[in-house]
């Protein structure tokens, strides 16, 4: 059977940059101490009217001219994020009209930081499935969704999307070649936005703090998100049958420095082989992984063939 292949790459950051020693002033904490704990020296916060959609919308835009293929030929958007224009409807259907996908069915997947991941699998079987091209992008504006009054998350978030463009190849084998898809539910609440869903609704008097997101325990996110990405990792390479040194190009989600660095030494990955973005542009959660590969695909040189692992952890616990 003919394979799938990431056939465009596209990611977009907002220009307003924001440096440590300005969320350190108003955190009130010492100068040094946001790098030294997570490896970040700088985000990328959206300004006031930019919206969640425009940010997919110049990612996509910029994987489908990477493409060369024709719009008509996109059969399916799918947009993982956890911050959409609205509760209802759903953003993607407007993205694909913003693109001229004219053919493409659209749907939003709110599965966190590991979102990318969950599109990408059922991209990659659509693809397979309907030989038709599924464009993937992820994206988020965490800014606006900060509690500034709770440093475990006011240190971490950014905004940025990323997307891949996914189509039909003429060579077996490519795409998707194992993937390991867990959650664990018992540690639901450990990373959470209290209210605006159905079991909290919006009402009248509700605390500002209630619609920001909160990580009240930062130790136990950090444990959680390295057991999982390991053990979903190693699983999936022995799905694949390769190994640590057959991984070219390691992308984990950027959650932070210490994570990510942990993953790779329990995976025992070569340190050469880890791409990542987080000095520069922070966590954005679903978007870390499809921008670091589109951000950094011209100076890695990525080349068929390549096995690339990529793994995420966040809210859920996906």
């Amino acid at each position: 059977m003919d394979g799938v292949g990431i056939v465009g790459l596209g990611h977009y950051a907002p220009k307003r940059v924001v440096k440590n020693d300005e969320i350190e002033k108003q955190l009130g904490l010492d100068a040094g101490f946001i790098e030294k704990r997570t490896g970040i020296r700088e985000r990328r916060w959206a300004e006031s009217d930019e919206k969640l959609s425009d940010m997919a919308v110049s990612a996509g835009e910029m994987a489908l001219a990477a493409s060369g293929m024709t719009r008509a030929d996109v059969g399916l958007v799918l947009l993982a994020t956890s911050t959409p224009d609205h509760l209802l409807p759903p953003s993607a259907p407007l993205v694909a009209h913003r693109l001229g996908l004219s053919n493409a069915g659209g749907i939003d997947l709110a599965g966190a930081c590991a979102g990318f991941l969950y599109a990408l699998v059922l991209g990659d079987s659509f693809a397979r499935t309907y030989r038709g091209s599924v464009l993937v992008i992820s994206a988020n504006i965490l800014s606006r969704r900060i509690n500034m009054k709770e440093t475990a998350s006011a240190v971490l978030f950014a905004d940025a999307a990323g997307a891949v463009l996914l189509g039909p190849t003429g060579r077996a084998g490519t795409g998707v070649i194992s993937a390991d898809l867990k959650s664990e539910g018992a540690g639901y609440d450990l990373i959470k936005i209290a209210a605006g869903g159905s079991a909290r609704p919006f009402t009248p008097g509700l605390a500002a703090e209630d619609l920001l997101m909160s990580m009240a325990d930062g130790r136990a996110v950090f444990q959680k998100a390295v057991g999982m990405m390991a053990e979903s990792s190693r699983s999936a390479l022995e799905g694949a049958q390769l190994g640590a040194s057959d991984v070219a190009h390691f992308v984990p989600h950027q959650a932070n420095s210490r994570i990510v660095e942990a993953v790779r030494k329990d995976l025992g990955i070569a340190e050469g082989a880890v791409l990542s973005t987080i000095e520069g542009f922070a966590n954005s959660s679903a978007a870390t992984i499809p921008f670091t590969l589109s951000y950094l695909s011209e100076s890695r040189g990525f080349q068929p063939g390549d096995r690339v692992l990529m793994c995420a952890a966040g809210a859920g616990m996906n």
